[in-house]
């Protein structure tokens, strides 16, 4: 699902850390690529449940992706937002941790 949210870019742009964004292109590059791939095999009449396992390859890559940016968000954006850093870094830990955890 997509969110159109407007942006108020002298708020949100503060604690942008637009490098730790871009080194997640490297992942979307693979993840289109699987993603033509599969693309590739329905055009070729591949087998349904060779498919589906390239499909939640493409999945588990974009969720990866999306995770780190979460983190990436959650370590620029939203710490720098609290006044104690030390009690903000010991949140952020938890819910990297946790994060870590629901992808297994």
């Amino acid at each position: 699902m997509l969110y159109n949210m407007p942006m108020d870019k002298n708020k949100d742009n503060i604690h942008h850390d637009p490098a730790g964004h871009r080194e997640q292109i490297p992942r979307l590059n693979r993840a289109i690529g699987q993603l033509e791939g599969v693309k590739k095999m329905i055009e070729d009449n591949r087998y349904c449940p060779d498919i589906i396992i390239q499909l939640k390859a493409v999945r588990s890559a974009i969720k990866r992706i999306e995770s780190n940016i979460l983190k990436i968000h959650l370590e620029e954006c939203v710490a720098s937002s609290f006044s104690d850093k030390e009690y903000a870094r010991g949140k952020i830990d938890e819910i990297k941790n946790l994060l870590d955890k629901l992808q297994e």
